[in-house]
Formats: C-alpha cells, sequence, structure tokens
C-alpha cells in the first residue's frame, strides 16, 4: 500500500494541534483527537504552502512562552 501522505493527487487538510504544530492530513481520514482542522480541503501543494507560510516558529508553543518569559 503506497503512502497516503505522498499522493500529490490526493485532497488534503492542514491540522494544528493547541502547541501550534502543524500537519498535512489526508481529508478523507478523520481528524485526530487534539488536532483541529486550520486549512479547509485542497491539494496537496496547497496545504503544504499553507504550512511553510503559516508554521514560522518550530518550537512548540509552550517552549516559546517558557522561553519568552525567561526572556530568551
Amino acid at each position: 500500500m503506497a503512502n497516503p501522505f505522498d499522493d500529490d493527487s490526493a485532497r488534503f487538510v492542514v491540522l494544528v494541534n493547541e502547541e501550534r504544530q502543524y500537519s498535512l492530513w489526508p481529508a478523507t481520514s478523520e481528524v485526530p483527537g487534539g488536532w483541529q482542522t486550520a486549512r479547509p480541503e485542497g491539494s496537496r501543494q496547497e496545504c503544504l504552502d499553507f504550512i511553510e507560510s503559516s508554521w514560522v516558529d518550530m518550537r512548540p508553543a509552550s517552549l516559546a512562552a517558557a522561553m519568552e518569559a525567561e526572556g530568551k
């Protein structure tokens, strides 16, 4: 079975969790617990472009907040 995440012809959504981490997700799959849809269904490339423009700080939100509180 081929990896559904590598299928350029498939439809995807973008998910985000409470740590502001993003994930490309097949549109036909159920959204897992702890994740919400950040971008509605689109092509694989549209979703990857959205992730690239949105996820500019790769640190989990809790780490970013802790570092900011420490003045780093």
